[in-house]
């Protein structure tokens, strides 16, 4: 099962000051919208998500559809077939994309332990 981009999607209290902690890590904005409170930086290969007030916990996130760049890919699994497999595995899904739509959709699921997982598709 190919996810797509992989991020880290992190809830924190205060976008600009989370920016210059990372910025000192080396990474760099490379999308997102400071006035809306979100912001998405990578290092190399490796990116997280910086978001004031849209959630409550830190989350993994993974973008079908798109590679490491934001890139559109020619050929992904789309959402809702990513969730129907799930599904049929017995993964329950705690926020359902709807499976009579095409186009950009997102669903969440819930590990053992309590971390939040969105499958969020752009494209």
């Amino acid at each position: 099962m190919n996810l797509g981009a992989f991020s880290i999607s992190l809830a924190v209290k205060n976008l600009r000051a989370s920016r210059d902690f990372y910025e000192k890590l080396g990474f760099t904005v490379f999308a997102g919208d400071a006035a809306q409170n979100w912001v998405i930086m990578k290092n190399g290969d490796h990116a997280i998500g910086l978001f004031q007030g849209m959630f409550e916990r830190n989350m993994l996130t993974f973008n079908p559809g798109w590679d490491s760049n934001a890139q559109k890919l020619d050929t992904f699994t789309d959402v809702r077939e990513l969730q129907r497999q799930l599904k049929a595995a017995g993964v329950m899904v705690q926020m359902e994309a709807d499976e009579t739509t095409t186009g950009p959709a997102s669903f969440v699921v819930v590990d053992p332990d309590g971390n939040p997982i969105l499958v969020d598709q752009h494209v």
